[in-house]
């Protein structure tokens, strides 16, 4: 795993920063940048739903049939398949359509959504994608913003969280260096 930054987060977990795969993270759940009928269509939806295998597709259409269309702020989740970890969280990002307010909060909510779920599901381990800043195109510096401060929130209104161990898994370098970015200059401001 190349962690590239890590700080403790007020529950007394970690939140960390790596390059690298996030099918390869041997994690409890790794979360799934997804859309609201779980069509694992592109990006990085379609490797997760790739790699995991068949059992990703069933249970996300036997989700979608149950439940219907996925919130921004209620993941599905379904197992993992082949994948080395024990759930795949299909969060719903939003589309960006200009930067409204709305989209920062479908974000957040689709963040600490799946937060939600994994504590929930008694996880103690969770890696995300930065979710809606592939296909749709959410700016990666806003976007790491908003999970920033979506994840910090989150674990200082839930202290009793079980999740210690919150990975933000990126690959490409534009991501990455956004990503970077926007961490450095928190990490700043806090000092």
């Amino acid at each position: 795993m190349n962690v590239l930054r890590e700080r403790p987060l007020p529950h007394g977990g970690v939140f960390r920063l790596v390059a690298g795969d996030i099918t390869a993270m041997p994690v409890d759940a790794i979360v799934n940048a997804a859309n609201s009928r779980l069509a694992h269509g592109g990006g990085v939806a379609a490797v997760i739903a790739r790699k995991g295998g068949p059992v990703i597709w069933k249970q996300s259409q036997a989700w979608v049939q149950e439940h219907g269309p996925v919130p921004h702020h209620r993941p599905a989740y379904t197992e993992c398949g082949h994948l080395p970890c024990r759930y795949v969280i299909h969060a719903v990002g939003p589309v960006w359509r200009g930067g409204d307010d709305d989209e920062d909060a479908k974000l957040r909510a689709a963040v600490q959504g799946a937060l939600q779920r994994a504590q929930e599901l008694g996880l103690t381990s969770i890696a995300f994608p930065a979710i809606s800043t592939g296909i749709y195109g959410f700016p990666k510096a806003r976007a790491a913003a908003v999970f920033y401060d979506a994840v910090e929130d989150y674990f200082a209104a839930h202290p009793e969280s079980p999740l210690k161990d919150v990975r933000l898994v990126l690959y490409d370098r534009p991501t990455l260096d956004a990503f970077l970015r926007v961490w450095d200059a928190r990490e700043a401001a806090r000092s």
